[in-house]
This record gives structure tokens, sequence and C-alpha cells, in this order.
């Protein structure tokens, strides 16, 4: 990819006078027709493809880019990273807000079926889906010290290759572009966002039409923690008794706790005991059972009954626990026709996992909130959202720390619908800034929500109230 980014720095100021008359990108990427376990050719424009960024290109970033099913030409371009830190960005095409989905019922071995998913948010915009920080999905590095995992390593890795993805598609150009991503992506979307922002103000080519961000249930400081016992009090999940008695003897603070404070500690142990049983992802889900599933073996040429212990022919599994979807992702992907169709790199990634939190990862980025507030004093606008039911990263504590910004409510607290239906509540505030609650989700709100959320997102891209 570094020679076709060359090739294009030359051709950019020429390139640049049919962003207009053409939507067609440059042969930089590979065109994907067809995926296996998906019937028949696939109804909107695939692109895969790698982009060395790092010292001398040492970190291969590898992307899954989808036109929009809508104008490609006209709509906006979304740059959008999935969180853990680590996870891939195929978890978000399948999972969350892409056109591809798991067909999960009646599943009982061989390669999973890729089904079209209506609600897909590639009906209002192009997004480029990339897998971020190194060894995420199938990114590699190509020396051990590239292989280094940390969040500024991550904002300033996914800055210079949208910047060559940019280069290398420059009928996209001129696109209105947003950077979206949801969970613990909440602390490197607004970095992003700045960094974006900072390189446009020192003239970096190219010019990057940057509009603004989105974050979905996003963590983006150490705080939420203490805003989970709030919320657990206020879904009915512990008694008055408890909530008082953690008030007055832990003062708010639930995370980091000084083990001389026994009466908190006790509290905190109840309170955790009281929630084990729960669902952190979405309180209304069941739980998932304990070692009801391994990791993936050695061999990914096994069948997926032999990695994954339960009955595939169980209708009712997906009702039981919402993870047991998850490794259908990993055995497509560890597929080697899948890999051939994807045009992943021969001997780059013996096997590919959803999420890559096992491996080192530096947290360096403290809180995102001064860049969340130094990108409000330049005007861009940003949607967050949250499923309500998440424990996880509470909507509790997102309310707060926007009410911490002090901006003035230009559109008050208001239920928002989908099909006539209450679908949440919404606030927007004077720095442009529009909050969202996505009722009865959890953590990420597109997976329980698609049809709800992909009207929230078509309506605040467009900038239509919703």
């Amino acid at each position: 990819m570094a020679t076709c980014h060359m090739f294009h720095s030359f051709l950019i100021p020429i390139l640049v006078l049919l962003v207009h008359f053409s939507a067609q990108h440059a042969n930089c990427g590979n065109r994907v027709k067809y995926l296996p376990g998906f019937d028949g050719p696939l109804p909107f424009v695939l692109e895969t493809g790698y982009i060395g960024v790092g010292e001398n290109d040492d970190v291969q970033t590898f992307y899954y880019f989808i036109e929009s099913e809508n104008n490609p030409r006209e709509d906006p371009l979304m740059l959008w990273l999935t969180g853990g830190p680590g996870c891939s960005a195929f978890s978000g095409l399948v999972f969350e807000i892409g056109p591809l989905s798991f067909q999960f019922h009646d599943y009982n071995g061989g390669l999973p079926t890729l089904v079209y998913k209506p609600y897909s948010w590639t009906k209002a915009s192009s997004i480029v889906f990339v897998d971020m920080p190194v060894n995420t999905g199938f990114s590699y590095a190509t020396t051990e010290f590239a292989s280094r995992r940390s969040d500024w390593l991550s904002v300033n890795q996914t800055y210079q290759f949208f910047r060559k993805w940019l280069t290398d598609h420059p009928a996209f150009l001129t696109n209105k572009v947003y950077v979206g991503g949801d969970s613990y992506c909440g602390l490197l979307i607004p970095t992003i966002t700045h960094e974006i922002s900072k390189g446009n103000e020192h003239g970096l080519q190219p010019w990057i039409n940057l509009q603004g961000y989105l974050m979905g249930n996003p963590k983006v400081d150490q705080k939420e923690g203490n805003y989970k016992i709030p919320f657990a009090h206020g879904m009915g999940l512990i008694s008055d008794e408890l909530y008082q008695s953690l008030q007055e003897h832990c003062k708010g603070e639930y995370i980091n706790v000084d083990s001389r404070n026994v009466l908190c500690t006790r509290y905190l142990d109840y309170f955790r005991e009281l929630i084990s049983d729960l669902r952190g992802a979405n309180i209304l889900e069941p739980q998932c059972l304990p070692d009801s599933r391994k990791p993936l073996e050695s061999s990914r040429r096994r069948s997926v009954t032999e990695n994954y212990p339960w009955k595939f022919n169980d209708t009712n599994l997906i009702l039981q626990c919402r993870d047991d979807m998850y490794p259908l992702s990993e055995y497509w992907a560890n597929n080697d026709t899948v890999r051939d169709a994807l045009k992943v790199r021969k001997g780059t990634k013996e096997i590919w996992k959803r999420c890559t939190t096992d491996l080192p990862y530096k947290n360096d980025i403290p809180s995102s909130i001064p860049y969340i507030l130094n990108l409000s004093k330049k005007g861009y606008r940003s949607l967050i959202y949250s499923g309500d039911h998440d424990m996880n990263v509470t909507f509790v504590a997102t309310k707060a720390w926007i009410r911490s910004l002090n901006y003035s409510i230009v559109d008050d607290w208001r239920p928002w619908y989908t099909n006539g239906q209450v679908a949440g509540y919404t606030r927007t505030y004077s720095n442009a800034m529009t909050f969202a609650t996505v009722k009865g989700a959890g953590h990420t709100a597109p997976e329980y929500k698609p049809q709800e959320c992909l009207h929230m997102y078509t309506n605040w891209i467009s900038k239509m109230p919703f």
C-alpha cells in the first residue's frame, strides 16, 4: 500500500477535479463481490485492504470499506473503530452497524451463514471499518517493536491511516467526515477527531472535511465506575438502605477505596454479590453460563462444534446468551476460503480473534474530556448515545460528564420515536452536542436496537431532529 500511496500523492491535484463526476475509488484496495457464507453477490460495495502506518510502515492496518447504499458521492464518510481496546472492526460491522450479520438459528456446524441486514448505517453513509490497534483483527506488525499497543499509538496510527486512506481514495475527499466508535473508544474518538482538526489547521494534506464525531456507550475517563451504584439503585437492583450506606461510607468513591475504610469495603462486597448474576452489558438479558464456551484452538480447520461445546440446533440459544453468537465470527474469519476472499495476506495472522484484549496495552489517555471541550470550542457536532440498560458504561455516568461541560440546553429532555413508539430520550446542548438514550438497549446500543439506532443515526447525520 505504501507504493500506492506514493503514486497517488502525485495525482491528487488532477484527480480532485474528478471527484464530482465519479464515486469510483482508486484501485489500491480489493473489491470483494462475493463472500463465503453469503448467498450470491454482495448487494453493496465492499473493499478490503491494508495501509501501512508507523515508522517504515511497520504496522499494516487492515480495513473494510463499505460505500453508502444511498448516494456515496454526497453522503457522509465515517471512520469507525470498535472498542475493547482490541476488538476487530468486523465485530462492529456484523454485530452492530454494518450490512451483514450471521444467521444463528438452526446453526449446527460448518461455515456460518451471512445474511443481509436491513438496518445498516451504510443506508446513510459510507463507512471505513478499521482494525486498530495493531494486531487487532487482521492488522499486524512487521517488527516486534511495532507490536506495542497504547491509547496514543492507536490515536496516531489511526490518524495516519485515515489521511493515507483518503489520499488513496480521492473520490471521497470532499465528502463530509465523521469519526465514530463505541465503548473504550470513547477515550480515542475525540482524540483522533482533535488530531484531524489540528492537522487541517496546520495545512496538512489531504484536507479532511471534518464535521464532528459520535460515540456509543462511551468510556471517557476512569470515573464511570462510580456511577454504577446510582444506576443500580435507580434500576431497583439494590435497596434504599444499601444505597444510603454506600453513599454515607464511600462518599461517592467506589473505585479507588482505601482498604482501611472497612464499612465502605463491606458494603461494596454486598453490592457486588447482589449484581453478580446479572449481565453487565444488558441487565434485562440472561447471564451467560460459566464455562459455556472456550477459546478457539490452534487449528482453525477444526469444526466449530469441537471448539464450542453447546448444541447448535437449539433455536432458543440466542435468547439464553447473546455472547453465543460471537464465536461464529471467529470460525468464519479463520476459514481459508474466507481469508482468500478478503485478500488477507498469507502468514500474517495465525488465529483471528474477535477481541485481542489479552495482549499488552498501555492506557495512557486518562480522559478524553479535554479533547471534547476543545472540539466544542471549534464548533464540531457530536452525537453521544447510550443503551439505557447497559451497566458496564451507564447512561448515568455519561449524563454526568456531559453535565460537567456546563453547556446550556437548547432542546430539553424529551422522548424520541421510531414507528410511533418511544425509542429513547434525548437532549441537545449549545455546543452542538446531542445526547440520546436508546430504550431497552445495552452495550452497545445498535446490537440490541438496530432499527431505532439507524433512525437516530440517519436523522442526526442529516441534521434533522429525531
